[in-house]
């Protein structure tokens, strides 16, 4: 499961999750000032010359002439590199959008101490700063006991064999402590996209059953299935070719599930690049 992909998801859903996760770290919590938190929203922003993303920034409200920008890195593989491109990326974001922002603060969301870079020397002091928190999502607690927001993030890292049972937990917490109706279907929608992402290989019905739910076959369902079957098929098509160019990944990455699967059964027929290039042109 791309689980840095489903974090971006649930704060595009509910920003107020990162500042949820903040409170669940005293020693963070206390160094964020105070913000109007339930007005930022989520994006993914380009920065030109030289051109790169950043996945995850948290914007504050426009008519607020002091506002805060919030940088976040989910980080759930190993990067060797990461604080430097971090810190390069995110700083020269501020540079061009200095007149924005009174100032930044910077999240690292990492399964686990074991996953965070290990070189890390050269950025003792910006690491140790008020500006930058890192959270490491095995240490928060028993997700029994967290609260709601910051346990269904906690549940992305939940082993597979016992997640199921945690994720019904869940939704049923969300069903007793949360009356509002918008809300709690917000935060079941939550759980259960995580499902989804964790079993990729099952369909809506037998998630249905494991859930103990009606999961209607929602675009998060749909983008799910696409995301695991582009995956795979990029996998195998860069054991067989040695790389792909990049119109031809951009092509692939538009196609539908219907023909996503029908490019698993055609490619095992390619023999060379070119007939993956034709196969994608005549998809119209």
């Amino acid at each position: 499961m791309r689980r840095d992909a489903i974090f971006y998801k649930l704060f595009q859903q509910s920003p107020s999750l990162l500042f949820e996760l903040l409170d669940a770290v005293p020693e963070t919590a206390n160094s964020v000032m105070q913000i109007r938190r339930e007005r930022y929203r989520f994006e993914s922003v380009a920065v030109k010359e030289p051109t790169f993303m950043i996945d995850g920034v948290f914007l504050p409200p426009e008519d607020e002439p002091e506002g805060v920008v919030f940088f976040s890195e989910v980080q759930m593989q190993p990067d060797r590199r990461l604080y430097e491109r971090m810190f390069t990326e995110s700083m020269a974001y501020f540079y061009r959008n200095r007149d924005a922002f009174f100032d930044w603060q910077m999240v690292v969301i990492y399964p686990s101490r074991s996953m965070e870079q290990s070189e890390t020397y050269p950025y003792r002091a910006l690491l140790n700063s008020d500006q930058v928190h890192r959270i490491y999502l095995n240490e928060l607690g028993a997700l029994e006991l967290l609260p709601l927001g910051v346990a269904t993030m906690v549940l992305t890292i939940e082993e597979d064999a016992t997640a199921p049972e945690k994720a019904r937990m869940l939704i049923g917490r969300a069903s007793q402590e949360i009356t509002d109706l918008p809300m709690k279907q917000g935060i079941i929608e939550m759980i259960s996209t995580i499902i989804v992402y964790k079993f990729t290989n099952l369909s809506r019905e037998e998630i249905d059953t494991m859930l103990g739910t009606k999961l209607e076959e929602t675009r998060v369902f749909r983008e799910a299935k696409e995301e695991e079957a582009r995956s795979l098929i990029t996998r195998q098509l860069t054991r067989k070719f040695g790389s792909i160019p990049d119109l031809s990944f951009d092509r692939i990455n538009s196609l539908s599930i219907e023909q996503l699967e029908s490019l698993s059964e055609e490619l095992l027929d390619f023999g060379a690049i070119d007939d993956l290039i034709g196969w994608l042109k005549n998809q119209g």
